[in-house]
Order: C-alpha cells, then structure tokens, then sequence
C-alpha cells in the first residue's frame, strides 16, 4: 500500500482543477456561466506572510481568483524571497521580513495580509497587520488558546479592519450541500454524525530521531502548533458536525490514542477521538490522527444518510445519500474562497459570520474542552 505523507496528500489533492463532473443544484456564485464577464473593477492586493506548502497553493489560487492580487511577500528565509520575487514579480518596495514586517503600514499598495505562519503565531501578525491598517486572514486554527482569539478579534475591531479565518471548505460546492441536506433537516433530524481526517506523518521502519528544530516538524512543537493533529486536522471534523447540523455542541469526551513513535510525538498528540452533544440530541464522533490515513464523513436522520469520502482533505470528494450520487464540480479551493472573501472587501461590505475571528473562536473553545476531557477522562461542557 503506498504511504500518504501530508506533503504528497497535498501535492496530490491540492490544485487540481481539471475533473470534469456533472453539476446539480448550486449556489449561484459556483455556477460557471459561458455568458458571464470576467470581473475587471478594483482588486485586493494581498502579501503572503509565511511561505511553506500551503502559500504555495494560495499563490496559484490567487493567480486564477478575479478579485485579488498578489503584491508582497512576508519571508524569514531569504531565498524564498529571491525565489517568490522572480516567479511573481514582486516589487522589493513590497517584500519583508518578520523584522521589518510592521513597515508595511506605509505601503499603500497592500490591502490585506493572509497570515501562513505556524499557529503559535497567528496572534502576532494577526495584530501586527492590523495595527498596520490592513485587513486580515489567517489560517485555520485561529490561534492556540481562547485568550488570543478575543485579543486578535478586539485588535482588528480597533483598527476597523476585518479579520477572516481560511476556511476554504465553506465555499465548496460538496459541503455546501451537506451543509443544506443537514440544516434543512431534507432527510429529517440527523441523529448520528462520523467525521474523521488524518494522514501518515511518519516512517515506522526509520530509526532516525526527529531533530526538533528541523523547521519542517513545527506541528511537532507545541509553542508553535498548540497541539498535534486535533488542531491541524480534527478542526475540519469538528467544522463539518457544526455546519452540518447548525448547532453549537454542548458537551464533549475525549480519548488519547496510541502513541507509536514516542520520540516524534513528545509534546503533541499522535491520535485523538472525541464525542459531541449536541441540543438537538444528535452525536458526531470523530477522530484524527498523524499516524494513519483517513478521511470520511458519514451523517445518518430519520430517514435517510449521505456521506463523503474523501470528505475534509483537499479533495477531490466523492460522496452520495440513501438516494442518488453526489456529483459537483471540481473547483481550486483557495480561489474560491479568496475570491468570496476579497469581493465582500472589494464592495466595502461586511464579512459574513461564518468565515470571521468569531467564527474561529468557537473551534477553539471546543478544543479546548476536547483537550480538556481527554486529559481528565470526565466529560467536559462546552461554554
């Protein structure tokens, strides 16, 4: 069987545009239209602040989007910037470094920063950029801990910038409809929900210890990542219950999983499964895990299911209810979602609740309880 690593679920799922697959009912703003004109009006302008694997894919959706640019670069590595410089012709006036980041309040042809840093700081270029006057989006988990959440939330409402959290799958034409199946209850209350995501991380045969300051294993470290795979990728389980139902969990327990490589998952958990209540009376249980691949999503009502699989990854999603076969189209997620996001700027809008700091607040206070029960075995409310 062919190992999955993160990098090759990435490389393998991340930007792949071309399937061609038959469309049902969409939301208007996914419907292709051979009549409709390209956008030409007023474009965001975006700096990347942090330049790893997931940048690289939200460059060449920002490449393909009709409402935002990229026009700077936030980089430690000065190679990276000597690279990004020449293969998008970035200016030098609009390339920084962590140093010399809060510079970028002069710099009136960046309007929005899209923080790509590890976790653990989040909350400072969250803050940094919008003291700067800029909007802001940060990847997925907003933050480590609750208290950082409200800071950055507060910092941004100060500076009278917005703040959206990148959840590109609330945009997807997949999870939109598991999203309208659950909510409006169209095979009546779901009782039961599963969600699972995780992926291989690591060689069981190498006998080669993890040099922690390797840069490439900071999800590894906890300052950096506030945990092990239930914030890297339990949080998509957790937004798929929610979103699905349209509840907000009351109480949750938690189990640890196995650790297998005891060298490797010194300060974060390897695997995780935890269990939610909701007000309605419905269950999700869910797992993650860097030790093996999984990627599912199972949801059971009254009178009938529907599921995906794979589900939460990058896609692309295949899926189906007790009555006929889930069939979209194949979108570039993080197109889709920057164009979403930066046409709500472009209109000087307000950014709708389900993609703001708010938003994100709520994963991290259920993972905080999931963490919670998990170490003390006692199931935990969620306030």
């Amino acid at each position: 069987m062919q190992k999955i690593s993160r990098r090759s679920f990435v490389n393998k799922f991340g930007i792949g545009v071309g399937a061609s697959v038959v469309m049902t009912t969409l939301p208007s703003f996914l419907v292709p239209s051979e009549n409709q004109e390209s956008y030409k009006g007023k474009k965001i302008n975006i700096a990347l602040c942090g330049l790893g694997n997931y940048a690289e894919m939200l460059a060449y959706g920002i490449e393909k989007s009709e409402y935002c640019t990229l026009t700077g670069i936030v980089t430690g590595t000065p190679s990276k910037a000597e690279k990004w410089k020449a293969q998008y012709n970035i200016p030098n006036e609009n390339i920084y470094n962590y140093q010399n980041f809060d510079e970028i309040i002069n710099n009136k042809n960046i309007d929005l920063v899209y923080v790509v840093v590890p976790n653990g700081l989040h909350k400072e270029f969250v803050i940094r950029a919008a003291k700067a006057g800029k909007h802001v989006i940060t990847e997925k988990p907003m933050a480590v801990s609750v208290k950082d959440c409200e800071e950055m939330i507060k910092t941004c409402n100060d500076a009278n910038v917005q703040l959206a959290i990148g959840y590109r799958l609330h945009y997807e034409p997949y999870h939109l409809e598991l999203k309208r199946l659950g909510q409006n209850k169209v095979f009546g209350q779901v009782r039961f929900i599963e969600a699972s995501l995780g992926y291989k991380t690591y060689d069981t045969t190498s006998k080669v210890k993890v040099d922690k300051k390797d840069r490439s294993e900071w999800r590894l470290t906890k300052a950096l990542s506030g945990g092990g795979p239930l914030m890297d990728l339990g949080i998509y389980c957790i937004q798929s219950a929610r979103y699905v139902l349209g509840e907000e969990p009351i109480a949750v327990t938690a189990q640890f999983g196995t650790v297998n490589d005891k060298d490797r998952f010194s300060e974060t958990e390897e695997s995780i499964s935890w269990q939610m209540e909701f007000p309605s009376g419905a269950v999700a249980n869910c797992n993650t895990s860097c030790g093996f691949y999984i990627d599912r999503f199972y949801a059971t009502a009254d009178e009938g299911f529907f599921q995906l699989s794979p589900a939460l990854s990058y896609g692309p999603f295949e899926g189906k209810t007790s009555e006929k076969e889930l069939k979209f189209p194949v979108i570039n997620q993080q197109k889709t979602q920057l164009d979403e996001i930066c046409k709500v700027l472009v209109e000087n809008k307000k950014l709708p609740n389900h993609i703001t700091g708010e938003e994100g607040l709520k994963d991290i206070r259920i993972i905080n309880a999931i963490y919670k029960a998990a170490e003390t075995g006692k199931k935990v409310q969620v306030k």
